[in-house]
């Protein structure tokens, strides 16, 4: 069966398409090959060029390594940091459920 890459809407793979840019950008800035860049992050190179054009069906992971080949992974650890909806809504004290409501069937 094929891997099936998810829906997304335009401005997540607005996000995705910069995200890979960015990190074509600095591969670019630190001299690197994709080959080189590819093997060190222990994925193909055609993943990698996946990874710089934004293709949503790409592992997570696999963007962390090519992030650790880098030296950009804890610039991963700055994605929703500063929850500012969720402050607000704390500091509002409204209060949130656990858990989903149930699907009617």
């Amino acid at each position: 069966m094929a891997n099936k890459s998810p829906v997304l809407f335009p401005k997540g793979q607005q996000i995705l398409s910069t995200l890979g840019e960015n990190i074509k950008l600095a591969r670019l800035r630190r001299k690197l090959s994709s080959a080189q860049v590819a093997e060190r992050a222990g994925i193909g190179r055609s993943t990698l060029v996946k990874i710089e054009q934004g293709h949503a069906g790409v592992g997570i992971g696999h963007f962390i390594n090519v992030l650790r080949v880098l030296g950009l992974e804890k610039d991963f650890l700055l994605l929703a940091k500063d929850d500012e909806l969720g402050r607000k809504l704390q500091d509002a004290n409204l209060t949130t459920k656990l858990r989903a409501p149930k699907k009617n069937k």
